[in-house]
């Protein structure tokens, strides 16, 4: 049974399991080995953690959670769009370089799939899903429901038969909205993942793609140029 009281030294456990995880990865590492790491005996570990699969749960939600917290320090951030945008998914990409970097074993905490953390991983990429979608949104990036500006709406809020285009079925489709930017953006991350000289070619590349993807400003129209 875990001793609430005996939490502070969890920390301590983590790291142990990280560092085992890193030698052996997730199937091969013991309780024993982390045990060892710590140097303490098996069934002290037991104080902390119920188990391996316990502790190897608790390392890959402490990891994802660090770099949820820079993703949310990064969303509030009084910065432009695009300077919050990747603030994002820069906390998504240095979390992946960190865990590749140190060892082929623990790119398993990163593994959808994964028995153990599979869910973690899910409900983090969600999470930034979300963050980023709130930026489109807030840059004023709409949603496929609206029409073409000026024309007439219908009273559930789309367009009358009669001023639909044609095309609208088909263009409602491919519609850029919030969601899928912010699907393109993790796209894009993702694709950077595995390239040489990740970090460095994350702001270019973010740049690029959100020249396309930000609302781009009105001009203010000639009346507003003119004086009274």
């Amino acid at each position: 049974m875990v001793k609430a009281a005996a939490s502070d030294r969890l920390p301590e456990v983590l790291d142990a399991t990280y560092a085992c995880l890193s030698r052996y990865g997730v199937r091969r590492t013991t309780m024993d080995d982390i045990a060892r790491e710590m140097g303490v005996s098996r069934s002290a570990v037991y104080q902390y953690v119920r188990g391996k699969d316990d502790a190897v749960r608790r390392l890959a939600r402490r990891l994802h959670d660090r770099a949820l917290e820079r993703a949310e320090a990064a969303a509030v951030r009084a910065a432009p769009p695009a300077e919050r945008v990747h603030g994002i998914l820069a906390a998504k990409l240095d979390l992946v370089l960190d865990l590749t970097g140190r060892s082929p074993h623990t790119v398993e905490l990163l593994d959808p799939n994964a028995r153990l953390s599979g869910d973690i991983c899910d409900a983090f990429t969600a999470r930034l899903r979300t963050l980023l979608a709130e930026q489109f949104t807030a840059a004023g990036l709409g949603d496929s429901d609206n029409g073409p500006p000026g024309a007439p709406a219908h009273r559930d809020g789309g367009l009358p038969p009669s001023a639909a285009p044609a095309h609208t079925a088909a263009t409602d489709a491919d519609a850029l909205t919030p969601t899928r930017a912010a699907d393109i953006c993790l796209a894009l991350v993702i694709g950077l993942e595995t390239a040489p000289d990740a970090a460095r070619l994350l702001r270019p590349a973010t740049d690029a793609l959100l020249t396309g993807l930000l609302p781009r400003p009105t001009p203010p129209s000639r009346t507003s140029w003119r004086t009274p």
